[in-house]
């Protein structure tokens, strides 16, 4: 019987024509002066695809109540607008409507469907009369059959395939729907995780057109957001649900996103249930969102958190009576009453109750779409005034020219759809399965601008007692730690604190540390950074002060010593400290206190170099002095005897002179080539400190090391001439007064060395200038001033007399 069956349905595609109601009581088929095609999956078959053809009888699977209740309101449609005196006046719709129950054997249906006089010819007239297809309800089924309506660019105008290959116009030219496509349903989901902070999820889907779309959809537009997919997998009719279940609860996962059909949801909630699986967030997609069947299962409650999102429920007048009339004339065929393949149903077993308070999922599609297409044939038959034009030939195509422009308003909604033939309105409902097994409306999404998320998270009875569950693979970081990565999924990381000097943005970029300017500081842990406080020595300093007040001193010290020595000019004790080198002696050491003024105030390129010039070039003419001073002291007393040649060479040809005049012109040459090299210039010291800013001057030291080393050459050289001299006579005593004031040069620089070692702060400038102002101090206390308290209170050691008596007896002594 099965056999013949299959040869009739085959047969019958081939030779039929469209029918024309043969039977009268039949659901599937009504006359009209224009036919509508309508696909509806009546039926489900769950068992997987054949590798040969087979005819199906969908009678003998399982009923999907929810299709049957859209097919009675294609119907109700129908008659409504044949009823109707504005839309269509004096022109009748029919339908021929087929159970679709099968995604890859629903060709007989369409085979027939698009004959002309028993023959397909894809070159050739389209259908008789036929304007239209309403379906199919998946997009698995829709991908089977689009192609067969698209060469004649058939208006087909599903109220279930969300799939967004529909979208592309290049392959489907006459394709159009009445419900979202799946990129605004996905989006639409990523900002319910976004609203929560759900960062981890798992997304199931159904291994078809429907399901793997939603997948590459979701990942697509997850890349540059913080959710993760921590885990997805397609299902089918082997898949082994308690192995996705283990995997889900290994990663730590409480978010499932589930875009399947209503009957793979029903099989995948079921095994959760039979698994125990609980405490978990389930996002259901419009496909079963609304399944009555599911949320009214035992056990529900346990697997956790329904969520989903759904078409709003739209009462549509007068349907709910069309049902109830429907049953009451006995529409229910038998195998008899079959004109085709798949156009019978036995409904003995359902009341009017059942089909009116079915899932009432796409039911507004489903009525939207035909009256799209009733509007367009409207305006294509030109109707008006009562009457359409009943003598125009009408095309298919020239319906979907029609529908493309499509405008009209039903149930206060403005029907028109874009240039991919997808919706241009609409909102969905977000929905939960609260505990008394009801749908309850918690928000709403507008799909379309300004794309409006509203959920009122206070209404959800969370299984979390209240608390809004969390899904994440590591929670967040403390303020001021920046996200580590682990693994593949930048939502998993572990946290390192921000160290000083750097601070975290979690807005900007959560990974990384950002550092801050040189003007700028932060702790350890910041989120962003601080002023540095600038700090210099200003000229009104405490401490720039008394320095500069004894530098003025120190100027006027050596004035009044030079007056003093002027006026003694020729007295011995002038003549033995070094007669007219002291006049050079003390010019240098008024010239070299000019370093210490610019040791204070902000530095410039002029103040960093005048820091260091005048010391550097004026003192070196100093110790210059003194090393010839210290060498004649020597020489007088012991070499002059020992080597006369070189005394009267040294005297002959001014030696003292010219060894002054070569260390001048060898230091000034070092520095001129130093500061041509690299010239100290400003610098700010922000290492020692980070919270503050150390005005300074920058010296490099390969620049100024040779004027430096020659500079302590000269300074040691003096101190072994003048410590040869010690033990020279007591009253003489240059030699022992230039040997204390270069040990006190050493120790004031050995001093200073040692604190700029343990101290970088901004008083270190002071220190600095201090030290220079000691060592000019050192040579006026130690060498000028007792000589000058000679001149002034011992007059009577002052004489020629005295100094030749210590002579005399010094020559006396060594002699012995």
């Amino acid at each position: 019987m099965v056999q013949i069956l299959a040869f009739l349905c085959l047969l019958g595609s081939v030779l039929n024509a469209v029918p024309r109601n043969t039977v009268p009581s039949s659901e599937f088929q009504l006359d009209g002066d224009y036919l509508l095609g309508g696909l509806f999956n009546i039926h489900h078959i769950s068992s997987p695809r054949l590798h040969r053809p087979e005819a199906i009888n969908c009678t003998s699977h399982s009923l999907i109540l929810s299709s049957y209740r859209r097919f009675q309101l294609m119907r109700f449609a129908v008659e409504e607008i044949n009823n109707s005196t504005s839309l269509l006046p004096n022109v009748s719709l029919g339908y021929v409507l087929f159970d679709q129950c099968s995604d890859g054997h629903s060709f007989p249906s369409m085979f027939n469907l698009i004959s002309v006089d028993g023959l397909i010819d894809p070159w050739g007239e389209p259908p008789k009369n036929l304007i239209g297809v309403i379906g199919s309800s998946t997009s698995p089924k829709t991908v089977s059959v689009a192609p067969l309506l698209m060469m004649d660019l058939i208006p087909m105008i599903s109220f279930g395939a969300s799939s967004s290959v529909f979208s592309e116009k290049k392959n489907y030219p006459s394709f159009l729907r009445t419900l979202p496509a799946n990129k605004d349903v996905v989006e639409m989901f990523i900002r319910i995780l976004k609203h929560f902070q759900w960062h981890w999820v798992a997304f199931l889907y159904g291994d078809d057109s429907y399901g793997s779309d939603a997948r590459e959809l979701f990942i697509r537009k997850i890349q540059d957001t913080d959710i993760c997919l921590a885990y997805t997998k397609g299902l089918d009719h082997q898949t082994d649900y308690p192995r996705i279940f283990r995997q889900i609860n290994t990663l730590r996962v409480h978010v499932i996103i589930v875009f399947a059909t209503e009957w793979t949801a029903e099989v995948l909630v079921g095994s959760a249930i039979q698994q125990n699986v609980t405490n978990k967030v389930w996002l259901a997609s419009d496909a079963w969102s609304l399944n009555r069947k599911l949320h009214q299962t035992k056990g529900i409650r346990n697997v956790g958190t329904v969520l989903g999102a759904a078409a709003p429920a739209v009462t549509i007048p007068g349907f709910s009576d069309f049902v109830h009339s429907a049953k009451a004339a006995a529409l229910c065929e038998n195998a008899e009453q079959e004109t085709f393949c798949n156009q019978v149903f036995n409904c003995s077993g359902l009341s009017a109750a059942d089909v009116t308070d079915a899932d009432p999922s796409f039911s507004f599609p489903v009525y939207a779409a035909v009256y799209a297409i009733a509007h367009a044939l409207h305006n294509t038959l030109q109707c008006g005034a009562g009457r359409c034009n009943d003598k125009m030939t009408v095309n298919p195509h020239m319906v979907l020219a029609e529908l493309k422009k499509s405008n009209f308003t039903l149930f206060n909604q403005t029907i028109h759809f874009d240039e991919n033939g997808d919706p241009n309105y609409g909102l969905y409902i977000i929905i939960f399965w609260n505990h008394n097994g009801d749908v309850q409306e918690v928000g709403y999404y507008e799909f379309y601008p300004p794309f409006h998320l509203v959920i009122n998270s206070t209404e959800i009875q969370w299984h979390t007692n209240g608390k809004v569950p969390t899904s994440v693979c590591s929670q967040e970081c403390p303020v001021g730690y920046k996200k580590k990565p682990e693994g593949i999924h930048r939502c998993c990381f572990t946290c390192e604190i921000c160290q000083n000097g750097t601070f975290i943005n979690i807005t900007e970029d959560p990974y990384t540390c950002v550092s801050c300017t040189d003007a700028e500081w932060s702790a350890d842990g910041s989120t962003s950074c601080s002023l540095r406080v600038v700090e210099f020595v200003p000229f009104t300093d405490a401490g720039a002060v008394v320095i500069m007040v004894a530098a003025w001193t120190l100027v006027g010290l050596n004035l009044a010593v030079s007056v003093l020595f002027a006026i003694n000019v020729n007295t011995p004790v002038v003549r033995s400290a070094g007669g007219p080198m002291c006049f050079l002696i003390l010019i240098c050491l008024t010239l070299s206190s000019l370093s210490v003024y610019f040791y204070f105030g902000q530095p410039t390129a002029i103040s960093c170099v005048l820091r260091f010039l005048p010391f550097l070039l004026f003192y070196i003419v100093c110790l210059a002095c003194f090393v010839v001073r210290s060498f004649q002291i020597v020489c007088i007393f012991k070499i002059a005897a020992k080597l006369p040649n070189l005394y009267s060479w040294w005297m002959k040809y001014h030696g003292q002179w010219l060894v002054i005049t070569v260390s001048f012109a060898i230091q000034a040459l070092l520095l001129l080539i130093g500061y041509s090299y690299d010239p100290p210039k400003p610098f700010n010291e922000t290492f020692w400190h980070r919270d503050k800013i150390v005005l300074g001057c920058d010296i490099n030291l390969k620049a100024t090391s040779t004027s430096v080393i020659f500079l302590l050459s000269l300074c040691f050289l003096c101190f072994i001439f003048s410590y040869m001299g010690k033990d020279l006579p007591k009253n003489y005593n240059e030699a022992k007064s230039i040997t204390f004031c270069l040990l006190l040069f050493i120790l004031t620089w050995i001093a200073f060395a040692t604190v700029y070692l343990l101290y970088n702060g901004t008083y270190i400038q002071t220190l600095n200038a201090l030290a220079i102002l000691c060592s000019l101090y050192s040579f006026l206390m130690w060498y000028f001033i007792p000589k000058c308290l000679i001149i002034i209170f011992q007059p009577q050691r002052n004489t020629q007399q005295y100094f030749q008596g210590l002579i005399q007896s010094y020559t006396k002594t060594i002699s012995h």
